[in-house]
C-alpha cells in the first residue's frame, strides 16, 4: 500500500517558482517570454513544470514514435494540472553512431542532468528505449535529483521473412553466418532486410533495450507493466499519458529519486536482468547507475545474484522461438516480476508511491512456455557469469545462456588480432592458423582503446571454419557485444588492453583457459615471460586531441566500474543555478 500521505508541496515551494512566481526583474523577463509564445499566465504560474526529455531523431528508428509520445505525455501533464515543456536531448542510437553509441551514453547523461539543472523544471519525464538511452537518462536524472518517471519506447513487432519469424539482431548474426558459409544466397539475404524490423520500437529480442527497460521498471521508475508494452500497441500511448499524469503528483509529493532508491532497488534491477537472460551490457549500465546513487554494485554482487536467480524468460537469443511481443501477451513485465518475487525486495518503493510488491500483486502469467515457472526454468542459474583470473584481474563477463555448453570449460591456443582492423583484414585469410579449438582474441576494444567500448565482442568466425560447419568458438575481448548476440564470447576483460591489462600481452599460440563453473579466465604463461612482455609493452599513441572523445578518454572508468566519467560519479549535489 502507499505510504501515509505526507505534506504536499505548496505552489510557492515549487522549484519553478524561482523563475515564474517571484515579483522581480528576472521573473518579469521569464514570464514575458512565455507570453511571447502565446501562453497566458494561467498556463504556467503555480503549476509544476514538467520537462519532457525527448531522444527523438529522424536517425533513431527505435524512437521515431517519440514525437507523438511526447504529445501524449503532455496530455497527461495537462490533465493533472501541470505545465509540460519538451526538451530535445542527444539521440544516442545504435544504428548509425560511430565508433560506438556507448561513447555517447555519458554525454546524454550529462546533458540530462544539465537540462534539469539549468531549466525551470520541477519534474522530468524521460523518453528512451534504444540501448544506451535508458541508463543515460536515468543516470542523469538520478544526479539531478528531481522527481522523474521513465517512458520506455517499447519493442517493435515480430519480424517475418519467407514464413519464418525473425528476431532483430539475433537472426541477423545467424543468417549472416549462413551467407558467409554459402548456405543462403545474396539475393535471399537482401530480401530479408525488409522483414526483420517491421515497425517503430526497439529490438524485440532479449537484447540490451528490452533488458534495460525492464531493469528501469524493476528499479521503480516506470508505471507497472510499462516496459514490455509493444511500441505499436494502443496501450503504449495510454501508458505515456498516464505517466504524464503521475509525474505531476510526484512533484507535489516530492517523490525524488533519493526517496525511492535503496540497495534493494538496485538488487531488484539486477535480479530482473538476470532472470530475463538479458544483455551483458546491463552490467556496466547498472553499475554506473548505482554509483550515481551512492549504492553498492560490483561484479561480485552481480555474480552472487546471478547464481541464485533462475533464467525463466524463454526469448531469443537464449531460446529459439519467442520474442518480446510473446512476452508481453504472456503477462509481460508485471507477471515476470511477480514470478521472480521470491528473489526481489518487495518493500522497495516505486514512482506509484507504493511498493514493488503492491505494483505486481495479482499479476498472472498466461503462457508458461514464455515466462517459465520457477521449477521449470530455461536454466537453473541466470544466463550470465562473472569471471576473474590472470587474464582478467578485475573481471570479465560471459553470457552462458547464449553459449555452447561444451565450450564453457575449454583450453586452447590464442589467435590474436591486435585491433578490429587487423581482425577484418586477416579473419578470412585461408592461411590463418586457426582451428575450432582455437581461442580468438581481440585487443583494443575497451572503453579507452576503441574508443567507446563498441560491440565488437561477438567476433565473427573464420570463413574456412564456417564452411566446415563450425558455429561457435571461444572468443575473448575487452569489448562489449550486442544483447541480441550469441556465442561463447568472453567480454569486458578488465583492465583493458589499451591501459596495459594482461590482454595487451597475449600472443599467438598462448594457451588460454576458460572455466566458467569456477569463474576463471587464465592466461597460461609463466610470470617471468609476462614480466618480459610487460617491460616491452608501449601504449598506442593518442588518436584524439579535442572534443567529447578527448574528454571521455581522459576520464572514463573501466568496464568493472561502469564506464562512467569520473567527474560525474557520486552523490555530491550540483548547486542550483543562481538567478540574478
Amino acid at each position: 500500500m502507499r505510504d501515509a500521505p505526507t505534506r504536499r508541496k505548496q505552489p510557492h515551494e515549487l522549484r519553478s517558482h524561482r523563475w515564474f512566481g517571484v515579483d522581480d526583474l528576472r521573473s518579469f523577463g521569464h514570464r514575458s517570454r512565455l507570453l511571447q509564445m502565446g501562453l497566458s499566465e494561467e498556463d504556467f504560474r503555480g503549476r509544476p513544470v514538467i520537462g519532457i526529455i525527448n531522444t527523438w531523431s529522424e536517425l533513431s528508428p527505435c524512437h521515431i514514435h517519440f514525437r507523438t509520445r511526447a504529445e501524449e505525455v503532455k496530455r497527461g501533464v495537462l490533465q493533472a494540472g501541470g505545465f509540460p515543456v519538451e526538451l530535445p536531448a542527444h539521440p544516442v542510437t545504435e544504428q548509425y553512431m560511430k565508433p560506438s553509441s556507448m561513447l555517447y551514453r555519458n554525454l546524454l547523461a550529462m546533458e540530462t542532468e544539465e537540462l534539469a539543472r539549468s531549466q525551470p523544471c520541477d519534474g522530468l519525464v524521460l523518453l528512451g528505449g534504444c540501448d544506451k538511452t535508458p541508463p543515460a537518462l536515468v543516470m542523469g536524472a538520478i544526479s539531478a535529483g528531481l522527481p522523474f518517471a521513465f517512458v520506455p519506447a517499447g519493442p517493435m513487432l515480430r519480424g517475418a521473412w519467407r514464413g519464418n519469424t525473425l528476431g532483430s539482431g539475433s537472426d541477423v548474426w545467424k543468417y549472416h553466418a549462413e551467407l558467409r558459409a554459402g548456405n543462403i544466397t545474396p539475393a535471399q539475404w537482401k530480401d530479408m532486410e525488409g522483414g526483420i524490423a517491421r515497425s517503430f520500437g526497439t529490438c524485440m529480442t532479449a537484447g540490451t533495450a528490452a533488458t534495460m527497460m525492464l531493469a528501469v521498471e524493476a528499479l521503480g521508475f516506470t508505471l507497472p507493466g510499462a516496459s514490455s508494452i509493444p511500441a505499436a500497441d494502443a496501450a503504449h500511448p495510454r501508458m505515456a499519458t498516464a505517466t504524464g499524469r503521475r509525474i505531476v503528483e510526484m512533484v507535489w509529493e516530492d517523490l525524488t529519486p533519493a526517496r525511492l532508491l535503496t540497495q534493494g532497488s538496485i538488487d531488484n534491477a539486477v535480479a530482473a536482468a538476470m532472470a530475463f537472460g538479458g544483455s551483458t551490457n546491463a552490467i556496466p549500465h547498472l553499475i554506473a547507475m548505482a554509483r550515481r546513487a551512492g549504492l553498492v554494485l560490483d561484479l561480485e554482487r552481480f555474480d552472487a545474484i546471478a547464481r541464485r536467480v533462475p533464467l525463466i524468460a524463454d526469448l531469443r537469443p537464449n531460446g529459439d522461438t519467442f520474442l518480446m511481443e510473446d512476452f508481453h501477451y504472456a503477462g509481460g513485465s508485471r507477471a515476470f516480476l511477480g514470478r521472480i518475487a521470491p528473489f526481489l525486495d518487495l518493500a522497495a518503493r516505486t514512482i506509484t508511491g507504493s511498493t514493488l510488491g503492491d505494483d505486481i500483486a495479482g499479476a498472472e502469467v498466461f503462457d508458461d512456455r514464455v515466462i517459465r515457472p520457477l521449477d521449470n526454468p530455461l536454466q537453473p542459474e541466470s544466463g550470465m557469469a562473472m569471471l576473474r583470473g590472470s587474464l582478467a584481474p578485475n573481471g570479465a563477463v560471459i553470457k552462458t545462456a547464449a553459449a555452447d555448453p561444451a565450450l564453457l570449460v575449454h583450453t586452447g591456443p590464442a589467435v590474436v588480432f591486435e585491433n578490429y582492423a587487423d581482425l577484418k583484414k586477416r579473419l578470412d585469410d585461408p592461411a590463418l592458423d586457426v582451428t575450432a579449438a582455437s581461442v580468438l582474441v581481440l585487443k583494443q576494444g575497451g572503453p579507452r582503446g576503441a574508443p567507446g567500448f563498441p560491440e565488437w565482442g561477438m567476433l565473427p568466425l573464420p570463413k574456412k571454419l564456417l564452411e566446415k560447419g563450425v558455429r561457435d568458438m571461444v572468443r575473448i575481448s575487452d569489448a562489449r557485444m550486442s544483447g541480441t548476440s550469441y556465442g561463447t564470447c568472453v567480454l569486458h576483460v578488465a583492465p583493458e588492453s589499451a591501459v596495459g591489462g594482461p590482454l595487451a600481452l597475449v600472443r599467438d599460440g598462448d594457451l588460454i583457459s576458460l572455466d566458467v563453473p569456477n569463474r576463471r579466465l587464465d592466461l597460461l604463461v609463466d610470470d617471468a615471460e609476462m614480466e618480459r612482455r610487460r617491460a616491452a609493452w608501449q601504449p598506442a599513441p593518442p588518436r584524439y586531441a579535442r572534443g567529447w572523445t578527448k574528454l571521455y578518454i581522459d576520464n572514463v572508468t573501466q568496464a568493472d566500474e561502469g564506464c562512467d566519467v569520473r567527474f560525474l560519479e557520486g552523490t555530491e549535489a550540483t548547486p542550483e543555478p543562481d538567478i540574478y
